[in-house]
């Protein structure tokens, strides 16, 4: 069954449901998937040539007769290439992230296509309105990889941006379970956006090793890292270790992205070397121990019909309070 809300009429899909559009996670398999389960697939283009994305495009729009779309970070030098070669191949929805939305916006509407623009605060969610964005996803703290310097947890940061914007609100960060959707829901998004629990599905590019891993994360297995840099959270592993003992004994910028090197999250997320590598997860991951690695569409069946169990059970619970207090009277 469809939901009805903002996200489904503006991206033409059936569940308010996108997925993130992660490094080494998120080609054109996912996106395809998750979109012919009835959400939005993004493609995620942070570790891509304009080349590869490309490719990734062409062979996602021959897997899914559905919406699709990429996921732009515009700090990566090569945006202005990876941007052209999506409007070249007509893609009809863009996230951006990481950067300000007004420099890409009114070019990515010239051309016919919608965008989306990832924030950490209230302030961001405003300036992504005056900039004209079609919707924004308020990403809260408990999210993997990259995250706001402001460290504001999505408990707290849905209900700012809903106050502080009228745009349609995808809530991100902390999200694998349908229930979680439905609290998102009540404090006004009218959607989300999930990467961990995608991430960790058979269609993810990512390696069979980091999967499993993930799967089985406890509670307080991933830390935050890299303030002085761009806030990051990390499994725990001697990767993990390195970064800690760098910045506790109080590790330059420079120091710390000679720690990082180049393709540290290639070697850890999608050559699957789980200990030496760079590992980005969400803190939600804790919620999935003991699971399988699963296909998207298992994965997508069971999250709505824990938001539809988790929905009936709010209302049958109201409705058994209002019997109770009409005998009580």
């Amino acid at each position: 069954m469809a939901m009805l809300s903002r996200i489904t009429e503006l991206f033409e899909i059936d569940y308010p449901v996108i997925s993130g559009g992660m490094v080494w996670c998120s080609g054109w398999e996912l996106a395809a998937a998750v979109s012919n389960a009835g959400g939005l697939g993004l493609i995620g283009s942070g570790s891509m040539t304009p080349e590869v994305l490309r490719e990734h495009i062409i062979k996602c729009r021959e897997a899914t007769a559905y919406n699709f779309g990429v996921n732009v970070p515009l700090m990566r030098p090569q945006a202005a290439e990876l941007m052209e070669v999506i409007a070249e191949q007509k893609v009809p929805i863009v996230f951006t992230s990481a950067g300000s939305p007004k420099k890409w916006t009114s070019w990515l509407h010239e051309r016919g296509i919608k965008v989306a623009h990832v924030v950490s605060s209230a302030t961001f969610a405003a300036k992504c309105e005056a900039a004209g964005v079609d919707a924004v996803v308020a990403e809260g703290f408990e999210a993997g990889g990259h995250n706001g310097k402001e460290e504001t947890t999505t408990m707290c940061l849905i209900p700012a941006v809903r106050r502080a914007t009228r745009l349609p609100l995808i809530a991100a960060g902390g999200i694998v379970t349908g229930d979680a959707m439905l609290a998102a829901e009540a404090m006004g998004a009218d959607g989300v956006q999930l990467g961990t629990l995608f991430a960790l599905t058979q269609e993810s590019s990512a390696h069979e090793n980091f999967k499993r891993l993930c799967l089985n994360l406890d509670e307080g297995s991933t830390m935050l890292h890299f303030r002085k840099l761009s806030p990051t959270r990390l499994v725990k592993n001697n990767f993990q270790n390195t970064v800690q003992e760098a910045e506790n004994r109080g590790a330059t910028e420079e120091e710390l992205l000679e720690i990082i090197g180049i393709g540290k999250t290639r070697t850890g997320i999608f050559e699957g070397d789980v200990e030496n590598g760079e590992l980005e997860i969400g803190q939600a991951a804790s919620l999935l121990k003991g699971q399988d690695i699963e296909t998207v569409d298992v994965v997508m069946n069971r999250f709505v019909r824990e938001y539809y169990s988790a929905r009936k059970q709010l209302i049958n619970q109201a409705m058994e309070e209002q019997i109770s207090r009409r005998t009580l009277m």
